[in-house]
């Protein structure tokens, strides 16, 4: 478990139980076009005011479950950070500055009088669930 002052957060990983083929993910994947290919898997990371960020995990991609009342449906408080993901000619991945988007990200939580997420832990949630993809 991350404290306020450790920002190192441990992640379960949940296995997804039916992930787009390799061959059917490599032919969407060669022209994606914007909004249009969507990763078979999301991080969530839960926060508290008395834990702080905590029970980080990587698992399948699916629907969010808000109750109706949810603030977020009331004041639209959220940030979207996207971030590109580059498969080298080696096969290998290549992030394109992560830690500029972790930067953005905290600029717009900050904003938005919203808790910080430590930079590691947002850098290490995009390495593991592009690690996710890659494999």
């Amino acid at each position: 478990m991350a404290t306020l002052a450790d920002p190192r957060i441990d992640f379960a990983r949940v296995p997804h139980p039916a992930p787009v083929p390799a061959a059917e993910r490599a032919q969407a994947i060669a022209d994606p076009g914007f909004g249009k290919v969507f990763t078979d898997h999301m991080v969530t990371i839960e926060w508290s005011e008395g834990r702080g960020w905590h029970d980080a995990t990587l698992g399948p991609r699916g629907p969010l479950t808000l109750d109706p009342a949810a603030a977020v449906l009331h004041y639209a408080q959220e940030i979207f950070e996207g971030l590109k993901a580059y498969r080298l000619a080696d096969g290998s991945l290549a992030l394109f500055r992560p830690d500029e988007n972790a930067r953005r990200f905290n600029d717009s939580a900050k904003r938005l009088a919203m808790p910080a997420l430590p930079e590691e832990t947002f850098v290490e949630a995009v390495r593991r669930i592009t690690g996710a993809e890659h494999a």
